[in-house]
């Protein structure tokens, strides 16, 4: 009987709870013509929640003495104690935007007024000045370190087909060079002799008209040559590999400097 009694307490409590909830409605704003949406609204006391429309109009359930909290981002949160008079007329809502905080800015000058000395002021500063120089200069001025090879690193290459094969045109290249050199004659010293048969030789077989335009006879001629194969070294060089175009250019450039040295052109005119 008594266990009867408390349940039947209970469902009275539990009911009188249930039937006092009631709906509270009403309007958010921001305090001037615009309204805010969507605001979360919280009841804390009976743990439920809503939504403001896009208009922003609520409602959610509530009782008196609950705390009904509305929450919004960018807004301050606003909290609020229902009472008797909030569950029979609608709710005005006013929430306030939270001011964007702003660093201060110190400013060291202060403006004269004066465009002259304000500018001066305000103009690049003599380290800036000097570091933009320096790089203009280091810009302009040669390299002083050579540049890296423009190869691809072997990490990164493909793989070397030839690496370990033999290049035979290259062998071949190499062999009739080595005989080339091996089949010419060993340059030697030439003797009396041997100079008097090469420069007999060099008037049979290169054409001299290019000295004798300068009025060049023929002791000057004799003259010249022995001048030529002194300083070019023809004899040596040259007696036991004769070529007219080689013999012939070396003269033309030993007669450049001896026209010089005995003020010849004087001569053609």
């Amino acid at each position: 009987m008594k266990t009867f009694i408390k349940l039947c307490w209970i469902f009275l409590f539990v009911a009188g709870k249930l039937f006092s909830q009631e709906n509270i409605k009403g309007q958010i704003t921001d305090g001037s013509t615009g309204n805010v949406n969507p605001v979360l609204i919280i009841n804390i006391s009976a743990q439920k929640s809503s939504l403001s429309s896009m208009s922003g109009e609520f409602a959610i359930e509530a009782a008196e003495n609950d705390e009904v909290r509305f929450v919004k981002e960018g807004y301050y949160r606003f909290e609020k104690k229902i009472t008797k008079e909030d569950l029979a007329s609608p709710l005005h809502i006013i929430l306030r935007r939270m001011e964007i905080q702003i660093p201060e800015v110190e400013i060291a000058y202060k403006p004269t007024g004066n465009l002259a000395k304000d500018s001066k002021y305000l103009s690049e500063s003599g380290k800036l000045k000097a570091l933009k120089s320096d790089i203009t200069m280091y810009m302009k001025s040669p390299l002083n370190e050579p540049m890296p090879d423009n190869k691809v690193s072997k990490t990164f290459a493909g793989h070397d087909f030839n690496a370990g094969q033999v290049n035979v045109a290259g062998v071949f290249k190499a062999i009739s060079g080595i005989i080339k050199k091996a089949s010419k004659p060993k340059i030697t010293k030439a003797d009396y002799n041997e100079t008097q048969s090469f420069l007999i030789r060099v008037k049979n077989e290169i054409s001299l008209d290019f000295l004798k335009k300068y009025g060049m006879d023929e002791e000057q001629i004799n003259r010249f040559l022995l001048y030529a194969n002194k300083t070019r070294l023809l004899a040596k060089n040259y007696r036991k590999d004769f070529k007219n175009d080689v013999v012939e250019y070396e003269l033309r450039v030993a007669f450049g400097e001896y026209r010089k040295l005995h003020k010849l052109d004087s001569w053609e005119k």
